[in-house]
């Protein structure tokens, strides 16, 4: 008679196989799918074909070693069959988590980089997670100021349960020289979470320094708007080339900005059911203030987009305007847009970004004569005052809007 361990021990293994295979499955099912949407983007045959000889020996390496499905897609995993087939790139690997990422069938993709924060930052990073339900992405942001943080305090001698606001400010000061008042708000948030995560649930600091990290005070008046004077907007203008599908692409990108005064954001959404042509208007659906619009646009703007539609726009599934010229071929990021565009104005101007043109085209209003009233709709501002800015770029014109004096 077999021994009734036996018997349990023959039903582990077997659900264990069984649990393996179907894994296999789900995994093959997997790379079917991410082959198929490669070559629906416009992958090469040869970039595929080599893809699925990578892909093939991995789905072997994860049956040879037994994964489950949250196993698969760790850096641990990968580190390992790198060792194991002696590869360095694993382009057809990470390509595949990512895929399955946004569709849903991970939680997370396999990381480029994973590197590790003392136990008390780890520990805050999953517990903020857990409990405010916290995007993958930002949470790789609070890590990375936090990771700062970390390099401050150990290179000074620190030690996180002796810290002091005056130590935290001294960080603060060193670590936002190069940000913007707006990401330095952003991140002094991230700061003030985890200190009151290291006084409130871990005990790690004997203060609540979370409501002294403050902004420092404001005693005048916010800067003026910067834009760009007619003569340089000219150079501009004549500056840009039209040789390359990329040059074409920024062209058209310049125009939207200067002549509807549009956001790198708002043009990174405007899809090709939000543009009439036989009307010569753009519709924006979706912006800051959450209030839609319809703009005019200038035919000098018309041509532009023409002929980035006609003569170099991929022909893809994607209703986004303004996509990559690089497989896969998607929707370029605000950030993207705003580095075109800028990146035609360094030589007017080194230190212009892509707002000055939006501030030029708000400028442009004013000096038309447009009250500051449509001009707030027209940029999409939530309050008057963001639009008020706009008076103090010129004593004269200021004096006019407020006081109806002749120029």
């Amino acid at each position: 008679m077999i021994d009734k361990h036996v018997i349990e021990s023959i039903e582990w293994i077997e659900t264990q196989l069984e649990q393996v295979g179907l894994t296999v499955k789900a995994l093959e099912q997997a790379v079917a799918d991410y082959l198929q949407w490669m070559e629906s983007v416009g992958y090469s045959q040869k970039s595929r074909q080599n893809y699925q000889r990578q892909l093939d020996k991995f789905m072997r390496f994860v049956k040879q070693s037994r994964l489950d499905w949250d196993a698969i897609f760790k850096l641990q995993t990968l580190q390992r069959f790198k060792k194991v087939h002696a590869v360095s790139a694993t382009h057809s690997i990470t390509g595949l988590s990512r895929y399955l990422f946004r569709q849903k069938r991970i939680s997370m993709p396999i990381e480029k980089k994973e590197y590790l924060l003392p136990k008390s930052y780890e520990d805050f990073l999953a517990h903020h997670q857990r409990s405010h339900g916290i995007a993958h992405q930002q949470i790789k942001r609070i890590k990375r100021v936090l990771a700062a943080l970390d390099a401050y305090l150990q290179s000074h001698g620190i030690n996180l349960s002796w810290l002091t606001i005056e130590q935290v400010d001294a960080f603060l000061v060193e670590f936002f020289a190069p940000f913007t008042s707006t990401t330095c708000k952003t991140y002094r948030s991230m700061i003030r979470g985890f200190l009151r995560y290291l006084y409130q649930e871990r005990k790690i600091i004997k203060r609540n320094l979370a409501p002294l990290v403050v902004g420092a005070p404001m005693f005048g008046k916010a800067k003026p708007p910067k834009f760009l004077r007619p003569g340089e907007v000219q150079g501009v203008f004549a500056g840009l080339k039209l040789s390359s599908s990329k040059d074409i692409r920024t062209c058209a990108m310049v125009h939207i900005a200067y002549t509807l005064g549009l956001r790198p954001k708002e043009i990174s959404r405007i899809s090709l059911d939000d543009i009439s042509f036989t009307k010569k208007e753009l519709t924006l659906r979706a912006r800051k203030g959450g209030n839609p619009i319809k703009l005019p646009l200038p035919d000098i703007t018309i041509k532009a987009v023409a002929a980035y539609l006609i003569g170099v726009r991929p022909e893809s599934k994607h209703r986004i305007l303004f996509l990559s010229l690089k497989v896969p071929q998607g929707p370029l990021c605000p950030g993207v847009v705003g580095q075109y565009i800028s990146q035609c104005m360094k030589a007017i101007h080194p230190s212009s970004t892509a707002y000055w043109l939006r501030h030029t085209y708000a400028q442009n209003l004013l000096e038309a004569g447009v009250s500051v009233y449509e001009i707030k709709e027209m940029l999409g501002h939530d309050s008057i005052e963001a639009t008020r800015k706009y008076l103090h770029i010129h004593i004269k014109l200021m004096r006019k809007v407020l006081f109806d004096e002749k120029l």
